[in-house]
């Protein structure tokens, strides 16, 4: 028996963009997890997370590198690992035994014994007397404890948890989470380790013994934390204050070359626009001008003050950064003197400051206005933008990032769309009085 679970070494994963051409996911990837071990990976959107979860689970293969659970080659689904998702992954039309037994049945486990161990796990995870119940019938987090029963009914070594929690609200999240480390800690369930992907740093600090902080496009372990503490944790206590402190500056870490200079690396065509809308990116920026900030904060009490989630805060720092209205720094989040400026304008200046901002740095913004002041009436369709967004990106996410694109661009003047014909137009030049 090896001494770690899943062992990686040199694991790469790509996928063809439209275009044919390879856009690399994860690159040379080198990743252990040892007996006895929680290990939580945190990165923004792009860094591969879910995509290692699924190579680890054989739920789609490596392009290269080297996978082994318990020092034997992964080539696909292995029985002692199983996964928990977000999504909660229920059949509707089957009751919650019939849910939990899947796992067994398909092992071909006995109709005695696959009752007998999932009304076991049942009762263990809190749903005793819920087995005749159908999934519509069921809470959020009841749901969860559903797809989490069924997970360990099949008593894997491995229990990989893909933002598990993050479906639900903060208390029964925090509920949940806590049961399972009562589970784990109290030795209950035979799992003998576990890997989550979190976008949530308190989360990560209050299970893990090691973080792993991930870097995107592509994806590739930037750094790790290691936390010698026992549980459970007081979130409040200063260690592990400092923890998240700690963990919270790594996330927003700048890059060498961006240190040195203080400035953003120029951003490509096909960058991925950080998921969130002007009225938060605004939100986020009154909230740091005004008292107790005054335009400075540190990133937790940002994140209690503004009762955000880090899934929801994060990609709107990333654009407060991206647009120069505020900069990271060691863990606090500081208004550029343009940022000051914006904070203290009128709606219509907001507006104009948006726009100009959104051209100097966002090069998708940029080249869509280029190319509609090239046209001879100033209105393309929004498909040739798409179709370029997917030499970088899966199909989805490059509908996704021309979306914010148009919506960051029609907030600050830049272009005009129109829904219904999917066309993007230059605006109407302004009225001289």
């Amino acid at each position: 028996m090896g001494q770690y679970l899943i062992e990686l070494h040199q694991v790469a994963k790509s996928f063809k963009a439209a275009d044919g051409k390879a856009r690399t996911v994860l690159e040379k990837l080198d990743f252990k997890l040892a007996q006895s071990e929680i290990v939580a990976l945190l990165g923004k959107s792009g860094s591969g997370k879910s995509t290692l979860l699924r190579i680890i689970a054989g739920l789609i293969p490596a392009d290269s590198g080297k996978l082994a659970y318990r020092d034997k080659p992964i080539y696909g689904p292995v029985a002692g690992i199983a996964m928990v998702f977000q999504s909660f992954a229920l059949f509707p039309w089957l009751t919650v035994q019939q849910n939990v037994e899947l796992g067994l049945e398909a092992q071909g486990v006995a109709t005695q014994e696959r009752k007998a161990r999932a009304d076991a796990l049942l009762e263990l995870i809190g749903l005793a007397g819920f087995g005749g119940a159908l999934p519509r019938e069921l809470s959020g987090g009841m749901k969860q404890r559903v797809g989490i029963a069924r997970a360990l009914v099949t008593n894997p070594d491995v229990l990989l948890m893909d933002e598990a929690f993050s479906a639900l609200d903060v208390l029964t999240g925090e509920t949940l989470r806590n049961d399972m480390l009562e589970l784990w800690d109290g030795d209950r369930i035979p799992t003998k380790g576990i890997l989550i992907v979190s976008h949530n740093i308190e989360e990560a600090v209050m299970m893990a013994d090691r973080i792993i902080i991930m870097a995107s496009d592509p994806g590739c372990i930037r750094c790790e934390v290691k936390i010698d503490l026992p549980r459970p944790r007081d979130v409040d206590s200063p260690v592990v204050r400092a923890l998240i402190d700690e963990v919270y500056g790594l996330m927003t870490m700048r890059t060498p070359q961006e240190a040195s200079t203080g400035v953003a690396l120029s951003r490509h065509v096909g960058y991925r626009l950080p998921e969130t809308d002007v009225s938060r990116i605004e939100a986020v920026l009154d909230l740091l001008a005004d008292a107790p900030f005054n335009g400075r904060a540190d990133l937790p009490q940002m994140a209690e003050e503004s009762e955000l989630t880090d899934e929801e805060l994060f990609p709107t720092y990333e654009a407060l950064s991206l647009l120069g209205l505020a900069m990271i720094e060691k863990g606090d989040i500081l208004l550029t003197a343009l940022g000051r400026q914006y904070a203290g304008a009128d709606q219509a200046v907001r507006q104009e400051l948006f726009g100009q901002q959104l051209l100097a740095h966002v090069p998708l913004a940029a080249h869509i206005r280029r190319k509609l002041e090239q046209d001879s009436n100033g209105s393309l369709p929004e498909q040739p933008f798409i179709e370029l967004l997917e030499e970088f990106l899966k199909a989805d996410e490059a509908k996704r990032v021309l979306e914010i694109a148009v919506e960051w661009g029609r907030y600050g003047e830049v272009y005009k769309y129109d829904y219904h014909t999917g066309r993007m137009t230059l605006p109407e030049p302004a009225r001289e009085d």
